[in-house]
């Protein structure tokens, strides 16, 4: 946030005023996409929770808010259509935020938290728990997936930061990590007894089959407080997006700023893996198909929050209706479309050199 005068406007943006004479920059494009995302994305929810195995008309669906209906048709609204639908929106939702952070930090399409290891660090947090402390409830499992996501963050930094924190050395240290404790994941579940390894497994998988309320508690409040923050750091990652010499050319303190917003999208990352277990992928397309969308200079928070929901929504949809009436975890389709959104990106879209606009000055006349 600062100080903007009109004059000083950039072209596409417009100046949302704030209390005590501060302003913010709000990209119109990038506001407009977000708000079409929304609609469309609860679309596709209200579309999830209205069909499904067990028959019921949209009408009888929508009755079931207003007290009425039977009791099995509001046990199947009430209590498992809609804390999935909510869980989809919510865990996208964080996601997306996630990954637009760790993006514009590393200045890589690649850095994602499901790439760079934090996802995979969570997920070590949650079969700690699951396999070795023996407890499985919500509250435990949300413990040891932030406590994982943080560590393994912790990590990550501290091998990038030996020779100065650069996207690439972020990505490549994150990429090493995440191969060890893939393999620190795999051994933990070979030696867990049969139960426990199917439970850890399903888990591991990245689910939303078995979702109810209880569990959605905590994600609603840590996104109630961290997503803001989320949306507030949009500047600072803006700035770190021109380079480290640029950012710190405007008074940035990169440390800090790095620091500060990292922590944010682990947060996100790990809360989402607590609730629905890892989810591959969506953090890595969902920031790029939102800038693709909005045209935007940089990553935006805004439109990929949204377009993390909108992504988790559809897939949810695809893994609850593909094989019929039995149910795939979500996190396998996520990863079809992420193998197939990668695919896409090295064959068919246009690099950033290319995208880039070239800078033309006029050639001075002669005698002028």
């Amino acid at each position: 946030m600062s100080r903007i005068g009109e004059r000083f406007l950039p072209h596409g943006y417009a100046r949302l005023t704030l209390p005590a004479g501060r302003a913010i920059l709000l990209h119109r494009r990038s506001a407009i996409v977000a708000v079409v995302l929304v609609i469309v994305t609860f679309g596709v929810a209200a579309l999830t929770i209205s069909t499904g195995a067990y028959e019921l008309s949209p009408a009888g669906a929508l009755r079931v808010f207003f007290g009425e209906g039977s009791t099995l048709d509001r046990f199947i609204v009430i209590d498992q259509r809609l804390p999935r639908a909510t869980a989809a929106l919510l865990v996208g939702a964080s996601l997306g935020a996630s990954g637009a952070i760790f993006q514009s930090v590393s200045r890589n399409p690649l850095g994602s938290p499901d790439i760079i290891g934090f996802t995979t660090g969570a997920a070590t947090g949650g079969l700690v728990v699951i396999l070795l402390v023996g407890t499985s409830t919500a509250a435990t499992i949300m413990v040891g997936t932030i406590l994982g996501g943080f560590a393994t963050a912790a990590v990550v930094l501290a091998i990038a930061f030996r020779r100065g924190l650069t996207g690439d050395r972020l990505v490549l240290a994150g990429i090493a990590v995440a191969a060890m404790l893939a393999a620190s994941n795999d051994y933990l579940i070979s030696r867990a007894s049969i139960e426990d390894a199917e439970a850890a497994k399903a888990w591991q998988y990245g689910s939303l089959n078995a979702i109810s309320w209880p569990p959605l508690v905590p994600l609603a409040i840590v996104l109630v407080v961290v997503l803001p923050a989320a949306l507030l750091v949009t500047r600072q990652l803006r700035v770190l997006e021109l380079g480290d010499d640029a950012a710190a050319g405007v008074g940035l303190n990169l440390t800090r700023a790095r620091t500060f917003t990292l922590a944010i999208g682990v947060c996100l990352a790990a809360i989402a893996v607590a609730t629905a277990g890892p989810i591959g992928f969506l953090a890595l397309a969902a920031p790029q198909l939102a800038r693709s969308l909005a045209r935007s200079p940089g990553v935006t928070v805004l439109a990929s929050t949204v377009m993390g929901s909108l992504i988790l929504v559809v897939a949810d949809l695809v893994a609850q209706r593909l094989l019929s009436p039995f149910q795939i975890p979500v996190g396998l389709v996520t990863s079809a479309l992420g193998g197939a959104y990668l695919v896409w990106m090295l064959t068919f879209a246009p690099s950033p050199q290319r995208r880039r606009p070239r800078l033309r000055i006029p050639r001075p006349k002669i005698g002028s």
